[in-house]
């Protein structure tokens, strides 16, 4: 499954946020519901929402693993995600159970060829 997710891992955990393009295309953030810590995810797995002015989207995670924090800065300012999503606007992080599917995943290379195709899934 391709989706507009984005993990940075960073010793032993991921940070996982949405892509420039995807804040664009949802446009005003006015509600984040992340993962809350202690839940287990799966690689694909809707495990969140985002809501704009324009509707409702899910969050996946990008790979397997438990939920260790949820970015608490969204509550009070959901915004963020529009305007720092791929720094301050991160949503949750993981501690992975399988490092191997980072590997998997697109590189930002990859990302950018995926948004030129006339049709891609997700958000």
């Amino acid at each position: 499954m391709k989706s507009h997710e984005w993990v940075w891992l960073d010793k032993e955990t991921a940070w996982v946020g949405i892509s420039e393009h995807a804040q664009k295309e949802i446009t005003d953030v006015v509600f984040v519901d992340p993962p809350k810590p202690g839940r287990k995810v799966a690689h694909g797995q809707s495990c969140g929402v985002i809501e704009s002015v324009k509707a409702a989207f899910d969050i996946y995670a990008p790979i397997s693993g438990e939920v260790v924090a949820a970015n608490q800065a969204l509550s009070a300012d959901p915004g963020l995600v529009n305007r720092s999503p791929q720094d301050q606007g991160w949503i949750f992080q993981i501690k992975p159970s399988q490092i191997s599917e980072l590997e998997k995943l697109m590189d930002w290379a990859q990302y950018q060829e995926y948004l030129k195709a006339p049709a891609h899934d997700g958000h």
